[in-house]
């Protein structure tokens, strides 16, 4: 019978249940990850579990969120982060290395493994064929220790994509597209599988931030296949033989399809207080601008940036806008530095933040009141930037540029600027990323006064 890709990967995991949709299943976990928000308390679960190495196939922890070190508990908790890791068996990237979903995406995803994280953006690696998961911090310590994970088997929903974008048109659009028609909970208990002639003419970069925004759907997670893109991005990774061909079978079938043309598509923007409050660019053209955030997990990736750099190129930030930009990832900041891309966007007035989550989860930047903040990233709540009056629109890097530039909502389909940008090097560099200690048994894991072991839990009385 033939299988569409979710269902080949998924049913390849299932250690118990019927892998049917509404069905619960019990599914193998390969690999995990957690950030430095979430990920103390799932470690603290760890330890109390009593077990020595994990037993996935691979497991990361990230320093990504709480990186501005304003007192000693964030600081203490990386400590304790860190050597954790290392003691029992766990990859750790430190502070300043990149945000975890552009990292793992760049180092460690792949085609056809399981991943779950403590963060809700973990499908992120859909791009790469993973089925990778935002799961709650105990769920991950559960995995590390070797357990499987208990979800209801999704409906699949295939989205076919058509055509080719035009200038000015971003994978962005495409996500703010797919909002716009089913909303915020347009996805629960569903995955959503990209296919058709249209996949091909997107880069892993494009489809990163399609399966990152997948979350905001309410989706279990969404993917696209592993094909000649995918071959190419992991050998700029230097990581080729992680490839593998996948895709799903001819004539397989689908809960539902979805087709966007992806040629008719224009700019758009999620307006406040919601990721599917979605309008064209076009319609908010004229209105001010105060501040706008290029970066996030979302859209930081290398060719992200180099498409906004070409929209700056040669000019200056509006007076009265303030531009922040925050690269994904130290890899993507060294490439920025040696092609010259990081000058223009200091030259254009912009602001460099870490490579880190920064504004994206409130830390720093909060705009000013009742101002308008365009920021490339995946959630505009109300008050999650930090300013309850503050209106946020999300919106794709050439939006944010052109906007920048202009001082207010411009369509970057209406300006001239290159559409081409240059070969991403085949730049490598891990030396920021902590291998586990090979003598686990001498290592002593930091615990400053903020981190406290669970307490220890008696039986229930047979009467209460």
């Amino acid at each position: 019978m033939p299988k569409n890709l979710v269902q080949k990967i998924l049913d390849s995991h299932v250690a118990s249940g019927t892998p049917k949709a509404g069905e619960p299943v019990e599914l193998v976990i390969d690999q995990t990850l957690t950030q430095d928000a979430t990920g103390t308390m799932a470690y603290i679960q760890l330890e109390a579990m009593g077990v020595d190495q994990v037993k996935t196939e691979l497991s990361v922890s990230y320093v990504d969120h709480n990186t501005l070190q304003s007192g000693y508990m964030n600081a203490d908790d990386h400590a304790y982060l860190q050597s954790v890791a290392a003691k029992h068996g766990v990859l750790f990237s430190r502070p300043g290395n990149g945000i975890c979903h552009q990292v793992h995406l760049e180092r460690f995803a792949k085609p056809g493994r399981t991943l779950i994280g403590s963060d809700s953006h973990t499908p992120t690696a859909g791009a790469m064929a993973s089925i990778a998961m935002g799961a709650g911090g105990l769920d991950v310590a559960k995995a590390m220790a070797g357990l499987t994970y208990r979800i209801t088997y999704p409906e699949v929903v295939n989205v076919r994509l058509e055509g080719e974008l035009p200038h000015g048109v971003s994978s962005k659009d495409i996500i703010l597209e797919l909002l716009r028609r089913l909303s915020v909970k347009g996805g629960v208990g569903r995955i959503f599988e990209y296919t058709g002639p249209g996949v091909k003419n997107l880069s892993v970069y494009q489809r990163a931030t399609i399966t990152n925004m997948g979350a905001e759907l309410g989706a279990t997670t969404s993917i696209f296949p592993s094909d000649e893109t995918t071959r190419a991005f992991l050998a700029r990774q230097q990581r080729e033989e992680d490839y593998m061909p996948m895709e799903a079978d001819p004539d397989a079938d689908y809960d539902e399809t979805v087709v966007i043309n992806l040629s008719g598509l224009q700019p758009l923007a999620a307006c406040p207080h919601s990721p599917d409050n979605v309008k064209p660019v076009s319609e908010l053209s004229g209105m001010k601008v105060d501040q706008v955030s290029i970066g996030s997990c979302t859209n930081s990736g290398f060719e992200d940036l180099m498409k906004a750099a070409n929209v700056l190129k040669g000019k200056t930030v509006a007076p009265n806008v303030s531009l922040t930009v925050s690269p994904g990832s130290r890899q993507v900041l060294t490439k920025l530095i040696e092609n010259g891309a990081l000058a223009t966007f200091v030259q254009a007035g912009a602001r460099i933040l870490e490579c880190t989550c920064g504004p994206c989860i409130g830390m720093g930047q909060s705009p000013k009141t009742d101002g308008v903040s365009l920021r490339t990233f995946n959630r505009n709540f109300y008050g999650r930037s930090g300013t309850l009056s503050a209106g946020v629109y999300l919106v794709s890097p050439e939006t944010a540029a052109a906007s920048a530039v202009a001082g207010v909502f411009t369509d970057p389909s209406t300006v001239d600027y290159s559409d081409a940008i240059p070969a991403e090097p085949s730049y490598v560099d891990d030396s920021m990323i902590c291998q586990p200690s090979d003598d686990p048994e001498s290592v002593e894991i930091i615990r400053g006064p903020n981190i406290k072991p669970l307490p220890e839990n008696t039986p229930l009385a047979a009467h209460i």
